[in-house]
């Protein structure tokens, strides 16, 4: 059994004890722990990432209980890629508060390895109740990160965030009551067995139990008309928790992803597919409704903000194809939007503060201390959020409109993306606009930032233009993390330790 599976959720846990228990201390000794710890579990995420781009199954058995009678942990490439990103975000976003965002309130780096302790857990559990739990840890952290500083905006935001969240949490467990009752099982891979070998009359409870599920992981994911939430949380909350919170809305995606492939895939039997009719309208409404949402966007943390629902609205209309290359496009660009959009929240606190009292409201204002340096940034940003060639968001969006040749919707498709693209340039150009040439006046109010604290943003920026040039190895595991997906016959088989017979797999074989 490789024990390294389990570091993910542990480190952040023990780092996060320390740190309530050393809260006495001085500042600087929460940071240095904080950031070590940090810095290690990225270093843990590569090396799992490493171990499973072979394509192998992992399963961690706590206790030694088999499945499906144990709490399992699974790693396979999907949940590995997810570990990384989730990792990579925190390093910097915990960076940058190091300016003194983490000085503004109590207890902030516990919450934050709290909240990494949530995420982790999530993308690694293989069992559905273990996730409705680890759902509540990290949305638990999430309040109290949400609301870090004070103030009544944040505090009005984290209000409707929680009653929003605590709908989500009880609807969660209608739909694991459900899903236990009728099959006695809530082990996802045992789950897939049990659902694929249904009778027709449990059809009409297992397809309620199965949409609530949908329902619920929609509005972690911040899908129409679930979505309302996060413009405001994201744009009244501290920097460093809304670059954080960039990688929040993929937990809804990932699990929408692992549980509506594995459990009510295409061998679900009497509920086969369930979530098809339903995922692909919805995530191109939301799609439409994020760039609406953009285009009135009367600041740039605003404007970022809608851009992370339209990025979900991406995402999930290459998973509602339900295809090979619709996964493939969508794990492509569910990279390339989580590590740009962080980048974007921390650029747009630079620009805001360089900007005095004007902040980042879309009007004219006192110029930034650096528009040559910030003007690039920026540019470089939008570029990459909108997707023009040569960055990486170009790549991303042209695979999800080639994965839709051949789909019913490919029109509806095409016009979409495209349209809203275009409305993406509009909106980001506007803002460019006003942001570095409409000024009122020639001197600055702001400070310059230094080539170090400017570090997190450069590095996230510069993941695009990476995932360029390393195109072709990650799209090869973009495809093949998506074949595991569609034919997770080898999860199920590795987490039941049995062949799983009631699970095709396809004649050409997974690579």
């Amino acid at each position: 059994m490789n024990h390294w599976i389990i570091m993910p959720l542990l480190l952040p846990l023990l780092a996060g004890v320390l740190l309530l228990m050393g809260r006495k201390y001085e500042l600087t000794f929460q940071r240095w722990l904080s950031v070590i710890a940090t810095a290690a579990l990225l270093l843990i995420t590569i090396t799992l990432l490493a171990a499973a781009a072979g394509g192998g199954y992992q399963v961690y058995t706590l206790g030694n209980w088999p499945a499906p009678f144990g709490i399992i942990l699974v790693l396979d490439r999907l949940s590995a890629l997810m570990l990384v990103l989730t990792a990579m975000v925190a390093l910097f976003s915990l960076v940058y508060a190091l300016r003194g965002t983490d000085a503004e309130g109590h207890h902030f780096h516990a919450l934050f390895q709290f909240q990494l302790l949530g995420l982790n857990g999530a993308f690694l559990t293989g069992d559905l109740f273990n996730l409705f739990v680890f759902f509540e840890v990290l949305l638990i952290a999430s309040y109290g990160l949400l609301l870090h500083g004070g103030g009544a905006a944040r505090t009005r935001a984290g209000l409707h965030y929680v009653l929003l969240n605590l709908v989500g949490s009880a609807l969660f467990l209608f739909a694991v009551g459900i899903l236990y009752g009728i099959t006695g099982t809530l082990n996802m891979a045992d789950l897939a067995l049990k659902v694929s070998n249904a009778p027709p009359e449990h059809a009409a409870l297992l397809r309620t139990g199965a949409l609530l599920l949908l329902v619920v992981f929609a509005l972690k994911a911040a899908l129409l008309p679930l979505y309302f939430w996060l413009p405001s949380a994201y744009s009244t909350t501290s920097t460093p928790v809304a670059a954080l919170f960039a990688i929040m809305t993929k937990v809804g995606v990932y699990a929408i992803v692992r549980i509506f492939t594995l459990a009510f895939g295409v061998e679900a039997g009497v509920v086969a597919h369930v979530a098809a009719p339903w995922l692909l309208p919805v995530a191109l409404a939301t799609l439409a409704a994020g760039m609406v949402g953009a285009l009135a966007s009367q600041d740039l943390r605003t404007l970022i903000a809608y851009l992370v629902v339209v990025s979900v609205g991406m995402l999930l209309t290459a998973t509602g194809l339900f295809s090979v290359e619709g996964l493939s496009a969508a794990l492509v660009y569910l990279i390339h939007t989580t590590l740009v959009t962080a980048g974007m929240f921390i650029l747009a606190d630079i620009i805001s503060i360089q900007r005095g009292d004007t902040a980042d409201r879309l009007e004219p204002g006192a110029p930034v201390a650096q528009p040559l340096y910030l003007g690039v940034l920026f540019f470089a940003g939008a570029v990459a959020i909108v997707g023009m060639p040569p960055l990486s968001g170009f790549i991303g969006k042209f695979m999800i409109l080639q994965a839709s040749q051949g789909n019913s919707a490919m029109g509806w498709i095409w016009a979409i993306v495209l349209v809203t693209s275009l409305l993406g340039l509009v909106a980001l150009s506007r803002a460019g606009s006003v942001l570095f040439w409409q000024t009122k006046t020639e001197a600055s109010l702001g400070a310059p930032i230094t080539i170090t604290e400017a570090l997190p943003v450069v590095a996230l920026l510069a993941c695009s233009p990476l995932l360029v040039v390393l195109g072709g190895p990650v799209s090869e595991f973009a495809n093949a993390t998506a074949w595991q997906l569609l034919y997770p016959a080898g999860y199920i088989e590795s987490v039941l330790d049995t062949y799983a017979d009631a699970i095709a797999i396809d004649p050409g074989g997974q690579p």
